[in-house]
Parts: structure tokens; C-alpha cells; sequence
């Protein structure tokens, strides 16, 4: 396994983490005993941190994560986000704060997590109410590290000014470059670590769909995706993102791996990326992944994968951020102010 500072924490953490997204439900069936052997099996390779969240299944997540640790909490980075899903819709309110972090160690069985994100911005709470609260539960001894996800680069910014942010979390695969160009010089500059989720595009970069790939009705693939995935499932989009990805599979095999193992290495590629978050069901899968470490891809074979984007018009990087003007696109990424 090959280990990377996380910021300024002092943290060594493991390049490959294991994403709990999918423990919570909402990605098709899964077998328990499966995903607790998985996530054992990715403790003995190496793997030292485990991303979870309150709104993955509103603790189904965290729960059975905890069940797959079990005395094996003690040697792990444990990682987990409150802020969304509540009846409300989203809520970081100093209140929030403490009631989650409690409902979050409950069903994580322990008396601490070592990094507390806020998943979504809140933005009618005041960021400094926020980080505030979230300096309180560090002083408390619930959370030794805080940190954001999914937040703008002027959003870090103001957070920022309140509180130091020690880990920031974003969406990066090939087919969602955005962070690399906006949010990853900012990391870098300031010492922050960089968890990126859907490393493998949500199952996409895993190579195992076809054009006709139907999924199960609790699957949120099956719905097409949104603007946080690049809508990478709607359809006519999947299909053309499917005939991609077999021409990504060629470009993989040519230098005699698989495609699950050059997309994750093109992620780890970037200087700034502490841990590349990858989800499992199984054992097997765990042990696949660690052929995305050891070796370097060349600017080659980059611009070989980026002739494919180009090909088939796939923009991995639009000009928008989601729900919020992107002004600031305009501004160095290195200049960020409100």
C-alpha cells in the first residue's frame, strides 16, 4: 500500500480508501457478510481509511461500518459528513452540529471520528455559526479533524476565515475533472487534504456495462443522476459514455492492465489527491483495486484518454458548479475571496 500525508493532520493515509457510500443502500442489492469481509479484507491490504456519512441511508452506513469494523475501529481513519437529508433539507446549525456528531457516534459505536465533514453546504446558516460548532466538538474530543464537501472555492474561503479546514472532499474521475483545475491548486497551496469520491465514475470507469445495462429498481443509477454526477447515467448519455469507456478498455489493455486500474491511477496522479475513495462489495474487489498502485501513467497515454473525451464531446469539466453562479471561474484559483 502506498501512504500519503493527509494536509497538515499528520495523518498518513492509505492512497486507496473504502468509500461506504453504496453500505447505505440505493446502489442496487448488497450482501452484509459480503461487505463486512470486504472491508476486512481491505484493513489487511492496507487500507486505513473508511468514508462514511449520517445521509448514506440515514445511518445504514454508518452502522453496518461499524459492525464490519468491530475492534478494528482502532487501527482505521475513520471518516464521516452530516448536513443533508433531513426533513428540513440541509442543516449545519450549531445545533446540527452536536446533535449529528452524537447520532453519528452512536451508530458508528465509538467515542470519536477522526475527520467530521459537512457534506453539503448549508447556506442559510452562516458558515462561521458552522465551523464555530465544529470547533466545539474538536475541543470536546468527538472529532480530532474537520473539514467540507462539495463546497465552492469561495465557500473554503469564508469557512476558512472562521476556521482552519483541515480535509475537503469532491467528486473526480475522468469523467469529472472539475476540482483538478479549481479546487486542487487551492489544496495544494494550502496544505489541505483532498479525499476524492467516485473515483471509478460510480461504477462507470469499473467497465462491466454494456449500452443496454438496466439497473435495479433501488439503484439510483436506474433515476439518471444529476448535475453532482454530470447527469454520467441519463439516457442516451450512459450509452454514449458506455462506447467511451470500451475505448478506454483498449487504450488499458495496451498497457496490460484493466480499466478499473489506469482510471484510479490517472486519479492518484494528481499531486494533491491524499486518498482516492473507492466503494466494494466484496473481497475480490478490494484486492483489484491495489493494481492502480505501483506504477505511473505516462502523458501518452493521458492524452490518448483525452482524445476518446474529445472524440465523443464528453465535456469533463463545464463551466458551472452546480446550484451556484461560477463567477469566480474568472478569478485565479489561488485569489479566492468572497
Amino acid at each position: 500500500m502506498e501512504y500519503r500525508e493527509f494536509g497538515q493532520t499528520g495523518l498518513k493515509v492509505s492512497a486507496i480508501g473504502f468509500g461506504c457510500w453504496e453500505l447505505g443502500g440505493g446502489y442496487g442489492s448488497i450482501d452484509d457478510a459480503e461487505v463486512v469481509a470486504a472491508v476486512n479484507r481491505a484493513i489487511d491490504l492496507g487500507i486505513n481509511c473508511f468514508d462514511t456519512a449520517q445521509g448514506y441511508g440515514k445511518g445504514a452506513s454508518e452502522r453496518l461500518l461499524a459492525r464490519a469494523l468491530g475492534p478494528r475501529r482502532k487501527d482505521v481513519i475513520l471518516v464521516t459528513k452530516f448536513g443533508i437529508g433531513y426533513e428540513q433539507g440541509r442543516d449545519s446549525s450549531k445545533e446540527m452540529v452536536h446533535r449529528a456528531i452524537e447520532q453519528s457516534l452512536e451508530m458508528l459505536n465509538t467515542d470519536y471520528v477522526d475527520v467530521y465533514l459537512v457534506h453539503w453546504p448549508d447556506r442559510d446558516t452562516p458558515f462561521e455559526e458552522t465551523m464555530g460548532a465544529l470547533e466545539e466538538i474538536v475541543q470536546a474530543g468527538k472529532t480530532r479533524f474537520v473539514g467540507l464537501s462539495n463546497f465552492t472555492p469561495p465557500e473554503i474561503a469564508r469557512c476558512m476565515d472562521a476556521r482552519r479546514v483541515e480535509v475537503l472532499q469532491y467528486g473526480c474521475n475522468l469523467f469529472d475533472r472539475r476540482h483538478v483545475k479549481w479546487t486542487f491548486p487551492y489544496a495544494e497551496a494550502n496544505n489541505v487534504g483532498i479525499m476524492t469520491y467516485g473515483s471509478l465514475a460510480y461504477g462507470l470507469l469499473a467497465g462491466a456495462f454494456t449500452e443496454d445495462t438496466v439497473f435495479e429498481d433501488n439503484d439510483w443509477r436506474r433515476r439518471g443522476g444529476s448535475n453532482t454526477t454530470l447527469r454520467l447515467f441519463e439516457p442516451g448519455i450512459f450509452q454514449r459514455n458506455v462506447r467511451a469507456v470500451n475505448e478506454l478498455k483498449e487504450i488499458a489493455a495496451g498497457l496490460d492492465k484493466n480499466l478499473p486500474h489506469m482510471a484510479l491511477n490517472w486519479v492518484l496522479s494528481h499531486r494533491a489527491v491524499s486518498t482516492a475513495l473507492v466503494g466494494a462489495r466484496r473481497p475480490e474487489e478490494v484486492e483489484d483495486n491495489m493494481g492502480a498502485l505501483g506504477w505511473t501513467l505516462d502523458e501518452d497515454t493521458k492524452r490518448a484518454i483525452d482524445r476518446v473525451f474529445a472524440k465523443y464531446e464528453i465535456d469533463t469539466a463545464p463551466n458551472k458548479w452546480g446550484e451556484i453562479d461560477s463567477k469566480w471561474m474568472d478569478i485565479d484559483p489561488l485569489e479566492w475571496s468572497e
